[in-house]
């Protein structure tokens, strides 16, 4: 167990790998083991770092509220515990918005940048439907079983669902293994409904790739388009028949990834 400190918050994360260094910052509600199909593909030529965002997981669970600048620092305190100077970031729906913040904030820590099933927040970006900002506001009061597989329309595309119950249900295991708490989870919720890097997304100069499903139902699609062209070094992939956690419904996610990366 290695463990990072950062304003009072001890953030547990681990390593995999050899190479250079990669940072996965999870998205809202999980934790590292929600990586545990991508460290595999990355760690064949990379340093992984993955960590449990604060409030979640074996990380420390302070009161909210919580901020994505504050979230973004401790992605940065990782880096610092691990001794790296700088890091390619990956970071999926609220990793993505933590992601941006790092490249905003501390651009000297970065080296390449993937924003996964992500939005740059803000009036400018479109919204989900109605139906899934109501899930979000009622998922922080279900017990946690419950909680996972409520999620599964939101999180899979209709293939996924149809063929792939199997990967589900794996999916579903890594994240009970440490289910977030109600209090935590409204925490990282406001975060995530408070960021806002629209407007200074010129500013990231970082060689950037923006990948998002084309079925995403908690993050609209479209965000994704707005991110790319915001970002000066940006490319978009979209990726047909997947939803929002694409690195499980379309197995070529991630090594599309390790591929830009390796760039």
């Amino acid at each position: 167990m290695s463990v990072a400190p950062s304003d009072g918050v001890d953030l547990y994360f681990e390593r995999a790998g050899a190479g250079p260094p990669v940072l996965l910052v999870m998205g809202l509600g999980m934790n590292a083991t929600g990586w545990w199909r991508t460290i595999p593909v990355l760690a064949r030529g990379f340093t992984v770092l993955s960590f449990d965002n604060r409030g979640v997981g074996r990380s420390g669970r302070p009161p909210g509220p919580y901020s994505i600048a504050q979230m973004a620092d401790d992605a940065v305190a990782v880096l610092d515990a691990a001794g790296v100077e700088a890091a390619h970031v990956y970071g999926v729906s609220l990793g993505g918005m933590i992601a941006q913040e790092i490249a905003l904030r501390r651009p000297e820590r970065l080296l390449r940048l993937v924003l996964a099933a992500t939005t740059p927040g803000g009036e400018h970006a479109v919204a989900p439907a109605a139906e899934s900002l109501a899930f979000f506001q009622r998922r922080g009061q279900m017990p946690a079983e419950e909680a996972v597989w409520a999620s599964v329309p939101y999180n899979y595309a209709a293939r996924t669902r149809r063929d792939g119950g199997q990967r589900i249900a794996e999916d579903i295991a890594q994240r009970l293994r440490f289910p977030i708490e109600p209090e935590p989870y409204v925490a990282q919720l406001a975060a995530a409904l408070g960021h806002d890097a629209y407007e200074r997304l010129g500013a990231v100069s970082h060689p950037t790739l923006v990948l998002h499903g084309a079925e995403d139902r908690m993050v609209h699609p479209d965000n994704a388009r707005l991110l790319a062209e915001r970002i000066p070094a940006a490319q978009l992939q979209l990726w047909e028949q997947t939803g929002h956690l694409l690195f499980t419904d379309e197995p070529r996610v991630d090594p599309a990834v390790s591929e830009f990366l390796g760039a």
